[in-house]
């Protein structure tokens, strides 16, 4: 897809973040490669979103020394930029990465979707909030920072990785709150 005016969506994901969450919180251990969001699904979606072309930034930590090749390589391969990050033992190299992105992207021109659930970010999501700029949350709605659900009154937009982006290929294991509207009896059954 091409955009006359040049404008872009960034996709910045915390891959810790949904990682442990989908572990953590909805799986309840470490998820199978085939439980795994499918990130081609995500930037397939963040360019069909607002139809304009798109810059998937997938943030890793790599303060071991180590790489996971093969996951980069698939990367790589989906159109995404890996960012190895390292740092001390006590830094969060992936959070510091993306605050730092975020905030280089207040003076561009373009369009924000942050793919993480981490309140860590709520200064940077703030100041992406201004007129003429959509900005986006990727995450699993239930476990959305109370303080970043609250920056929707002022215009972020909240996508639901399974329900709204289609990332995985089975259903989750989740609880959650359904509206009537988008209840489907057949997903139970």
């Amino acid at each position: 897809m091409s955009d006359a005016s040049g404008r872009r969506t960034y996709v910045l994901v915390d891959g810790e973040n949904i990682d442990a969450t989908l572990g953590v919180s909805v799986l309840g251990h470490r998820p199978n490669p085939e439980q795994r969001p499918r990130w081609d699904r995500v930037s397939e979606f963040a360019e069909r979103l607002w139809d304009q072309p798109v810059t998937a930034l997938f943030f890793l930590n790599a303060s071991s020394g180590q790489m996971p090749l093969s996951f980069i390589q698939a990367l790589l391969a989906m159109g995404y930029h890996p960012i190895p990050l390292s740092g001390g033992r006590d830094e969060k190299v992936v959070d510091m990465g993306i605050q730092r992105t975020l905030e280089a992207l207040v003076g561009r021109d373009g369009d924000v979707l942050l793919a993480s659930h981490d309140g860590d970010f709520l200064p940077q999501m703030d100041s992406l909030l201004t007129p003429g700029r959509r900005v986006g949350i990727l995450c699993f709605r239930e476990f959305l920072n109370g303080h970043l659900t609250e920056l929707t009154g002022r215009g972020l937009n909240v996508f639901d990785m399974e329900d709204d982006v289609g990332a995985f290929t089975s259903v989750l294991p989740r609880v959650r709150i359904i509206s009537i509207e988008d209840f489907d009896p057949l997903r139970y059954l």
